[in-house]
Protein backbone atom coordinates (compact mmCIF):
# COMPACT_ATOMS: atom_id res chain seq x y z
CA UNK A 1 0.00 0.00 0.00
CA UNK A 2 2.86 2.56 0.75
CA UNK A 3 6.40 2.49 0.28
CA UNK A 4 9.55 2.26 2.61
CA UNK A 5 9.96 5.95 2.61
CA UNK A 6 6.42 6.94 2.79
CA UNK A 7 6.12 4.73 6.12
CA UNK A 8 8.94 5.84 7.70
CA UNK A 9 7.80 9.32 7.70
CA UNK A 10 4.46 8.19 9.88
CA UNK A 11 4.73 8.68 13.38
CA UNK A 12 4.08 5.61 15.80
CA UNK A 13 0.28 6.29 15.99
CA UNK A 14 -0.48 6.83 12.37
CA UNK A 15 1.59 3.83 11.00
CA UNK A 16 -0.25 1.73 13.94
CA UNK A 17 -3.73 2.89 11.94
CA UNK A 18 -2.42 2.20 8.88
CA UNK A 19 -1.59 -0.73 9.66
CA UNK A 20 -4.63 -1.34 11.68
CA UNK A 21 -6.85 -0.40 8.24
CA UNK A 22 -4.62 -2.26 6.00
CA UNK A 23 -4.56 -5.95 8.00
CA UNK A 24 -8.87 -5.35 8.82
CA UNK A 25 -11.14 -8.03 7.09
CA UNK A 26 -12.88 -5.23 5.65
CA UNK A 27 -10.46 -3.28 3.77
CA UNK A 28 -11.17 -3.73 0.43
CA UNK A 29 -14.34 -2.37 0.54
CA UNK A 30 -12.94 0.64 2.57
CA UNK A 31 -10.24 0.77 -0.46
CA UNK A 32 -13.11 0.39 -3.17
CA UNK A 33 -14.79 3.80 -0.98
CA UNK A 34 -11.68 5.52 -0.74
CA UNK A 35 -11.36 4.97 -5.13
CA UNK A 36 -14.70 5.94 -5.64
CA UNK A 37 -14.40 9.15 -3.64
CA UNK A 38 -11.59 10.13 -6.00
CA UNK A 39 -8.98 10.58 -2.82
CA UNK A 40 -11.59 13.09 -1.35
CA UNK A 41 -9.17 14.85 1.44
CA UNK A 42 -12.83 15.05 3.57
CA UNK A 43 -15.38 12.93 2.92
CA UNK A 44 -19.06 13.09 4.10
CA UNK A 45 -19.61 9.96 6.20
CA UNK A 46 -23.16 8.83 6.09
CA UNK A 47 -24.97 6.27 8.21
CA UNK A 48 -28.74 5.04 7.87
CA UNK A 49 -29.92 2.47 5.54
CA UNK A 50 -33.18 2.39 2.94
CA UNK A 51 -35.24 0.22 1.26
CA UNK A 52 -36.97 -0.13 -1.78
CA UNK A 53 -40.29 -1.44 -2.30
CA UNK A 54 -42.37 -1.83 -5.19
CA UNK A 55 -45.55 0.31 -4.95
CA UNK A 56 -47.77 -2.01 -6.37
CA UNK A 57 -47.14 -5.52 -4.65
CA UNK A 58 -45.19 -4.19 -1.76
CA UNK A 59 -42.46 -6.67 -2.31
CA UNK A 60 -39.68 -5.08 -0.72
CA UNK A 61 -37.19 -4.90 -4.03
CA UNK A 62 -33.86 -4.17 -2.53
CA UNK A 63 -32.39 -3.15 1.32
CA UNK A 64 -29.47 -1.76 2.11
CA UNK A 65 -27.66 -0.58 5.54
CA UNK A 66 -24.55 0.91 6.43
CA UNK A 67 -24.57 -1.22 9.29
CA UNK A 68 -22.17 -3.81 7.21
CA UNK A 69 -19.62 -0.98 5.88
CA UNK A 70 -16.07 -0.01 7.36
CA UNK A 71 -16.63 1.61 10.27
CA UNK A 72 -20.63 1.94 9.92
CA UNK A 73 -20.43 4.53 7.58
CA UNK A 74 -20.99 5.12 3.79
CA UNK A 75 -17.85 7.83 2.48
CA UNK A 76 -18.43 9.94 -0.97
CA UNK A 77 -16.89 12.93 -1.74
CA UNK A 78 -17.13 16.30 0.14
CA UNK A 79 -17.41 18.30 -4.12
CA UNK A 80 -16.04 21.23 -2.23
CA UNK A 81 -14.80 22.76 -5.47
CA UNK A 82 -12.22 25.24 -3.61
CA UNK A 83 -8.44 23.20 -3.94
CA UNK A 84 -7.23 24.49 -0.64
CA UNK A 85 -10.34 22.87 0.99
CA UNK A 86 -9.96 19.47 -1.20
CA UNK A 87 -7.44 18.88 -4.02
CA UNK A 88 -8.77 16.15 -5.13
CA UNK A 89 -12.95 17.53 -5.63
CA UNK A 90 -11.49 21.06 -6.97
CA UNK A 91 -9.31 18.94 -9.57
CA UNK A 92 -12.76 17.35 -10.41
CA UNK A 93 -15.07 20.89 -10.75
CA UNK A 94 -12.10 22.46 -12.38
CA UNK A 95 -12.02 19.67 -15.55
CA UNK A 96 -16.05 19.90 -15.57
CA UNK A 97 -15.63 23.43 -15.57
CA UNK A 98 -12.72 23.54 -18.32
CA UNK A 99 -14.99 21.23 -20.70
CA UNK A 100 -18.16 23.30 -20.05
CA UNK A 101 -16.74 26.37 -21.21
CA UNK A 102 -14.72 25.16 -23.92
CA UNK A 103 -17.75 23.36 -25.60
CA UNK A 104 -19.61 26.99 -25.06
CA UNK A 105 -16.87 28.19 -27.30
CA UNK A 106 -15.98 25.40 -29.95
CA UNK A 107 -19.18 23.19 -29.77
CA UNK A 108 -19.44 19.33 -28.68
CA UNK A 109 -21.89 17.89 -29.75
CA UNK A 110 -22.18 15.26 -27.30
CA UNK A 111 -23.22 17.91 -25.03
CA UNK A 112 -25.44 19.46 -27.12
CA UNK A 113 -23.26 22.15 -28.46
CA UNK A 114 -23.06 22.21 -32.56
CA UNK A 115 -19.74 23.14 -33.75
CA UNK A 116 -21.07 26.24 -35.32
CA UNK A 117 -21.27 28.29 -32.10
CA UNK A 118 -17.47 29.06 -33.15
CA UNK A 119 -19.33 31.81 -36.38
CA UNK A 120 -20.70 33.56 -33.24
CA UNK A 121 -19.43 36.61 -31.80
CA UNK A 122 -17.79 36.07 -28.36
CA UNK A 123 -15.52 38.12 -26.40
CA UNK A 124 -13.39 37.44 -23.13
CA UNK A 125 -14.34 40.98 -20.77
CA UNK A 126 -12.51 41.71 -17.08
CA UNK A 127 -14.51 43.72 -15.31
CA UNK A 128 -12.49 45.33 -12.03
CA UNK A 129 -12.60 47.04 -8.78
CA UNK A 130 -11.57 50.83 -8.34
CA UNK A 131 -8.81 51.90 -6.54
CA UNK A 132 -9.11 52.05 -2.69
CA UNK A 133 -5.44 53.33 -2.72
CA UNK A 134 -2.16 53.27 -4.04
CA UNK A 135 -0.52 49.10 -3.13
CA UNK A 136 2.84 47.27 -3.61
CA UNK A 137 2.86 46.02 -6.80
CA UNK A 138 4.88 44.20 -9.89
CA UNK A 139 5.45 47.14 -12.85
CA UNK A 140 7.98 44.98 -15.09
CA UNK A 141 11.31 46.63 -15.50
CA UNK A 142 10.29 49.57 -13.65
CA UNK A 143 10.27 49.90 -9.52
CA UNK A 144 6.84 49.71 -7.63
CA UNK A 145 5.92 53.53 -6.75
CA UNK A 146 8.03 52.50 -2.66
CA UNK A 147 10.92 52.04 -5.19
CA UNK A 148 11.95 48.73 -4.75
CA UNK A 149 11.49 45.81 -7.59
CA UNK A 150 9.30 43.15 -5.50
CA UNK A 151 9.92 39.60 -6.08
CA UNK A 152 6.78 37.57 -7.81
CA UNK A 153 6.29 35.79 -3.79
CA UNK A 154 6.92 39.32 -1.49
CA UNK A 155 4.47 39.37 1.29
CA UNK A 156 3.89 43.42 0.58
CA UNK A 157 2.72 42.99 -2.94
CA UNK A 158 -1.17 43.82 -2.83
CA UNK A 159 -0.86 45.36 0.42
CA UNK A 160 -1.23 49.65 0.88
CA UNK A 161 1.75 52.07 0.30
CA UNK A 162 -0.09 53.91 3.16
CA UNK A 163 -2.28 51.65 5.75
CA UNK A 164 -3.80 54.23 7.24
CA UNK A 165 -5.00 56.16 4.24
CA UNK A 166 -6.33 52.96 2.59
CA UNK A 167 -10.07 53.25 2.03
CA UNK A 168 -10.75 49.77 3.99
CA UNK A 169 -14.30 49.94 4.30
CA UNK A 170 -14.72 50.76 0.46
CA UNK A 171 -13.03 47.92 -0.40
CA UNK A 172 -15.27 45.93 1.97
CA UNK A 173 -18.48 47.41 0.41
CA UNK A 174 -17.39 47.02 -2.70
CA UNK A 175 -16.71 43.18 -2.59
CA UNK A 176 -19.79 42.84 -0.69
CA UNK A 177 -21.53 44.34 -3.49
CA UNK A 178 -20.05 43.75 -6.42
CA UNK A 179 -22.46 40.51 -7.36
CA UNK A 180 -25.03 43.16 -7.55
CA UNK A 181 -22.78 45.73 -9.79
CA UNK A 182 -22.79 42.35 -12.28
CA UNK A 183 -26.37 42.46 -12.22
CA UNK A 184 -26.73 45.44 -13.21
CA UNK A 185 -23.75 45.18 -15.90
CA UNK A 186 -25.86 42.25 -17.71
CA UNK A 187 -28.90 44.59 -17.51
CA UNK A 188 -27.29 48.05 -19.25
CA UNK A 189 -25.59 45.40 -21.58
CA UNK A 190 -28.78 44.36 -23.24
CA UNK A 191 -30.13 47.91 -23.32
CA UNK A 192 -26.60 49.33 -25.26
CA UNK A 193 -26.93 46.31 -27.41
CA UNK A 194 -30.46 47.56 -28.54
CA UNK A 195 -29.33 51.38 -28.35
CA UNK A 196 -26.45 50.19 -31.23
CA UNK A 197 -28.62 48.23 -33.08
CA UNK A 198 -31.30 50.36 -33.48
CA UNK A 199 -34.04 48.26 -31.98
CA UNK A 200 -35.94 48.62 -28.70
CA UNK A 201 -35.51 46.18 -26.02
CA UNK A 202 -38.17 44.18 -26.89
CA UNK A 203 -37.02 43.84 -30.54
CA UNK A 204 -33.36 43.14 -29.61
CA UNK A 205 -34.42 40.23 -27.23
CA UNK A 206 -36.21 38.70 -30.08
CA UNK A 207 -33.84 38.49 -32.48
CA UNK A 208 -30.59 38.03 -30.50
CA UNK A 209 -29.89 36.49 -27.02
CA UNK A 210 -26.90 37.03 -24.99
CA UNK A 211 -24.87 34.35 -22.96
CA UNK A 212 -22.65 34.24 -20.22
CA UNK A 213 -20.22 32.55 -18.30
CA UNK A 214 -18.40 34.27 -15.33
CA UNK A 215 -15.60 33.72 -12.91
CA UNK A 216 -14.46 35.68 -10.11
CA UNK A 217 -10.87 36.26 -9.35
CA UNK A 218 -9.52 38.00 -5.49
CA UNK A 219 -6.67 39.94 -6.84
CA UNK A 220 -3.51 40.46 -4.29
CA UNK A 221 -4.99 43.40 -2.27
CA UNK A 222 -8.05 41.89 -1.86
CA UNK A 223 -10.64 43.13 -4.55
CA UNK A 224 -12.58 40.97 -6.63
CA UNK A 225 -12.92 41.30 -10.46
CA UNK A 226 -14.74 39.28 -12.55
CA UNK A 227 -13.85 37.56 -16.30
CA UNK A 228 -16.14 36.68 -18.28
CA UNK A 229 -17.01 35.17 -21.67
CA UNK A 230 -19.79 36.32 -23.35
CA UNK A 231 -21.64 35.59 -26.84
CA UNK A 232 -24.25 36.55 -29.07
CA UNK A 233 -26.08 33.81 -30.07
CA UNK A 234 -29.44 33.93 -32.30
CA UNK A 235 -33.59 33.84 -30.60
CA UNK A 236 -32.99 29.99 -30.09
CA UNK A 237 -29.88 29.39 -28.55
CA UNK A 238 -26.41 27.51 -29.70
CA UNK A 239 -28.21 26.32 -32.89
CA UNK A 240 -29.12 29.91 -34.07
CA UNK A 241 -26.81 32.08 -35.80
CA UNK A 242 -27.21 35.36 -34.39
CA UNK A 243 -28.85 38.84 -36.36
CA UNK A 244 -26.40 40.48 -38.85
CA UNK A 245 -26.12 43.41 -36.86
CA UNK A 246 -25.21 41.73 -33.63
CA UNK A 247 -21.24 42.01 -34.53
CA UNK A 248 -18.09 41.31 -32.75
CA UNK A 249 -17.81 45.79 -32.82
CA UNK A 250 -21.18 45.53 -31.53
CA UNK A 251 -21.00 43.62 -28.70
CA UNK A 252 -17.52 45.23 -27.60
CA UNK A 253 -18.84 49.18 -27.40
CA UNK A 254 -22.00 47.85 -25.96
CA UNK A 255 -20.18 45.90 -23.32
CA UNK A 256 -17.64 49.43 -22.20
CA UNK A 257 -20.82 51.83 -22.39
CA UNK A 258 -22.96 49.29 -20.14
CA UNK A 259 -19.76 49.08 -17.40
CA UNK A 260 -19.36 52.98 -17.54
CA UNK A 261 -23.54 53.26 -16.72
CA UNK A 262 -23.22 50.80 -13.47
CA UNK A 263 -23.22 52.59 -10.22
CA UNK A 264 -24.69 50.55 -7.05
CA UNK A 265 -25.88 53.50 -4.74
CA UNK A 266 -25.06 51.98 -0.98
CA UNK A 267 -26.89 53.99 1.69
CA UNK A 268 -25.95 55.73 4.48
CA UNK A 269 -26.06 53.77 8.09
CA UNK A 270 -22.83 53.43 10.19
CA UNK A 271 -20.33 54.70 7.18
CA UNK A 272 -21.31 57.54 4.76
CA UNK A 273 -23.72 57.11 2.01
CA UNK A 274 -21.45 56.12 -1.18
CA UNK A 275 -21.57 55.35 -4.33
CA UNK A 276 -19.69 52.14 -6.22
CA UNK A 277 -18.91 52.06 -9.79
CA UNK A 278 -16.60 49.47 -11.75
CA UNK A 279 -12.82 50.03 -11.51
CA UNK A 280 -11.45 52.23 -15.05
CA UNK A 281 -9.45 48.83 -16.08
CA UNK A 282 -11.91 47.37 -18.91
CA UNK A 283 -10.85 44.61 -20.93
CA UNK A 284 -12.43 43.61 -23.83
CA UNK A 285 -10.85 40.65 -25.61
CA UNK A 286 -12.39 38.68 -29.02
CA UNK A 287 -11.70 35.10 -29.03
CA UNK A 288 -10.02 33.46 -31.64
CA UNK A 289 -9.92 29.42 -32.72
CA UNK A 290 -7.07 27.72 -31.51
CA UNK A 291 -3.91 27.54 -34.12
CA UNK A 292 -5.05 30.73 -36.01
CA UNK A 293 -2.52 33.28 -34.04
CA UNK A 294 -5.21 35.27 -31.98
CA UNK A 295 -3.83 36.59 -28.42
CA UNK A 296 -6.65 34.52 -26.55
CA UNK A 297 -8.03 31.35 -27.78
CA UNK A 298 -10.97 29.32 -26.54
CA UNK A 299 -8.50 27.15 -24.71
CA UNK A 300 -6.86 29.27 -22.76
CA UNK A 301 -9.97 31.10 -22.00
CA UNK A 302 -11.49 28.26 -20.73
CA UNK A 303 -8.21 27.22 -18.49
CA UNK A 304 -8.11 30.44 -17.23
CA UNK A 305 -11.91 30.05 -16.01
CA UNK A 306 -11.10 26.76 -14.81
CA UNK A 307 -8.18 27.67 -13.08
CA UNK A 308 -10.16 30.21 -10.96
CA UNK A 309 -13.00 28.23 -10.35
CA UNK A 310 -11.32 26.97 -7.71
CA UNK A 311 -9.66 29.42 -5.82
CA UNK A 312 -11.22 32.06 -3.38
CA UNK A 313 -10.33 34.73 -0.89
CA UNK A 314 -7.95 31.84 0.74
CA UNK A 315 -5.11 33.30 -2.48
CA UNK A 316 -4.85 36.60 -0.96
CA UNK A 317 -3.61 35.52 2.15
CA UNK A 318 -6.56 35.22 4.57
CA UNK A 319 -8.78 31.78 5.69
CA UNK A 320 -11.09 29.94 3.26
CA UNK A 321 -13.55 29.52 5.69
CA UNK A 322 -16.61 31.80 7.74
CA UNK A 323 -14.97 33.70 10.35
CA UNK A 324 -16.90 34.58 13.84
CA UNK A 325 -15.39 37.11 15.24
CA UNK A 326 -12.01 38.92 15.16
CA UNK A 327 -9.81 36.94 17.45
CA UNK A 328 -10.48 34.67 14.98
CA UNK A 329 -8.22 36.44 12.88
CA UNK A 330 -5.19 36.47 15.42
CA UNK A 331 -5.67 33.38 15.94
CA UNK A 332 -5.40 31.88 12.17
CA UNK A 333 -2.76 34.36 12.13
CA UNK A 334 -4.14 36.26 8.92
CA UNK A 335 -2.33 39.26 8.04
CA UNK A 336 -2.54 43.04 8.77
CA UNK A 337 -4.06 43.82 4.73
CA UNK A 338 -6.71 40.82 4.63
CA UNK A 339 -7.97 41.24 8.03
CA UNK A 340 -9.08 44.49 6.92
Amino acid sequence: MTDTATMAGLDAATLGDVLRVANSADFDRWQEQIKRTGGCSDPIRLTGATKTIDPATKTVLHTYTTDNEPGGMLRIACGNRRASRCPACAWTYAGDTYHLIRAGLVGDPAKGTPHTIRDHPRVFATLTAPSFGPVHNRTGTRPCRCGLRHPEDAPELGTPLDPDAYDYAGAVLWNNHASELWRYFTIYLRREIAKRAGLTQKDAREQSRVSFGKVTEYQKRGAVHFHAVIRFDGPEGLDDPPPAWATLDLLTDAIRAAAGRVAVDVPAGELPERTLCWGTQLDVLPIGAFGHGEEVTEQAVASYVAKYATKAAETTGTVDRRIGNKEALVLLDVPDHPAG
